[in-house]
């Protein structure tokens, strides 16, 4: 706001008290001096140029009526122009216009009017430049990096789906995610998908399958249009709702050369709504197919190993010493053999060696025994108890002797 305005505004009553002006619970303005004011006011603001999508034109005699929607928020203000013939031929509602007014305020009816003075239709290569520049906003902000987009699950427990009610779109994603997985469940809001109302009702939609646990992931479709009809789809707020969520967004708008930025913050672009669906489940005639195949390899795997195994067991059974067990015993039965004759003929020499001693030790016990003595005629001379005498010169007449024989003992008495 320029000085001049801030000084102007400064005229206005602005507390509640109506401070310095005299207004006050006990002297209060009529109506009539608040629109006076109100005017006054917006009378100074003078001209400014505001931009929106423009709803219900018409035209009355020479004037141009319209209405210009907010592209963001879900107000509007009423627009006119004493000239119908100063308006293009070719504008018409949905266009998106930039307008120079005058703001007025009618006193009796209480309603601001904006005289429309210059009108502009805004041009595909300015919207393109804000799109461009939306998304290096949101590169820089890191909004675009593929490290933070989450993965899409095998096999949702559910889909949420954001499309147009009754729209070709919503019809693809269901008819064929269905076709791929019967079994798929899906969560389906109707939004707009352009227009005034699309952008909240989009936002919307998003929080709230967001925030639904059984929701697994979230494709939003649109099938295809002009390059105006998707503008919602590059709408900031609808982007930045998109990539708050926490659950995985499949971005499926228009077809493959439309890119809008919610296809950059989206965690899958789909060209299609047809691919969304192809993407979000899979086939189960593809899923039974690999499973076949997959059985077929373990069982080929395993019917190869069983006869590895088989082999195996035939070879070492066609070994001599598993056709035979005792083969390892008769090896050696020979050799035992030798060694047991060997160790009886040692022990017979050992016992000959050893007979031989006894024999020869016999004999020269034999020789060296008194009986050998007694059998070459001597005897063996004792007293009556026992003792030998071995000197005749010891035994005194009359003492009684026993001689001992080489065959039996006799008495005898000194003399």
């Amino acid at each position: 706001m320029s000085e001049e305005l801030k000084a102007d505004a400064a005229d206005v009553p602005n507390t509640p008290a109506g401070a310095g002006n005299g207004n006050s619970f006990e002297n209060p303005w009529p109506v009539s001096q608040l629109s006076e004011n109100l005017a006054n006011y917006i009378k100074r603001l003078g001209t400014v140029w505001i931009e929106g999508e423009l709803t219900k034109p018409s035209i009355r005699g020479t004037t141009f009526f319209g209405e210009l929607r907010d592209l963001r928020e879900d107000m509007g203000v009423s627009i006119h122009s004493f000239s119908a013939a100063g308006i293009a031929k070719d504008i018409a509602s949905g266009d998106r216009i930039a307008v120079l007014v005058k703001p007025d305020f009618w006193k009796k009816p209480g309603k601001i009017s904006m005289q429309i003075l210059e009108l502009r239709k805004v041009g595909l290569g300015e919207l393109l430049e804000r799109i461009q520049r939306l998304r290096e906003k949101l590169t820089a902000e890191g909004l675009t990096d593929p490290a933070r987009k989450h993965s899409i699950p095998f096999l949702p427990n559910c889909v949420g789906l954001i499309t147009g009610k009754d729209s070709d779109a919503e019809k693809d994603v269901l008819q064929n995610a269905k076709l791929r997985w019967p079994a798929v469940k899906f969560r389906v809001i109707n939004t707009k998908v352009q227009g005034d109302d699309a952008a909240p009702q989009i936002i919307a939609a998003i929080q709230a399958l967001d925030a639904d646990p059984e929701v697994d992931v979230i494709i939003i479709a649109r099938g295809g249009g002009a390059f105006g009809d998707l503008l919602v789809f590059s709408d900031e707020k609808v982007v930045r709702a998109a990539a708050n969520a926490k659950t995985p967004i499949i971005s499926a708008i228009g077809h493959e050369a439309d890119r809008p930025v919610l296809d950059d913050v989206a965690d899958v672009r789909a060209s299609t709504p047809t691919d969304a669906a192809k993407r979000v489940v899979p086939d189960v005639a593809e899923e039974r197919q690999k499973l076949d195949q997959m059985l077929g390899r373990a069982f080929t795997r395993i019917a190869n190993f069983v006869g590895g195994q088989l082999d195996l067991l035939a070879q070492l059974r066609s070994r001599p010493a598993l056709a035979n067990p005792y083969t390892f015993i008769e090896v050696h039965e020979q050799e035992i053999a030798e060694l047991v004759g060997d160790a009886r003929g040692a022990i017979d020499l050992m016992l000959e060696r050893e007979g031989n001693k006894i024999d020869t030790l016999r004999k020269v016990a034999v020789s060296l025994s008194p009986q050998s003595t007694l059998d070459r005629g001597y005897s063996v001379v004792r007293d009556a108890d026992g003792h030998v005498f071995t000197d005749a010169s010891k035994i005194k007449a009359g003492t009684k002797l026993k001689l001992r024989l080489a065959k039996g003992e006799t008495t005898a008495t000194a003399d």
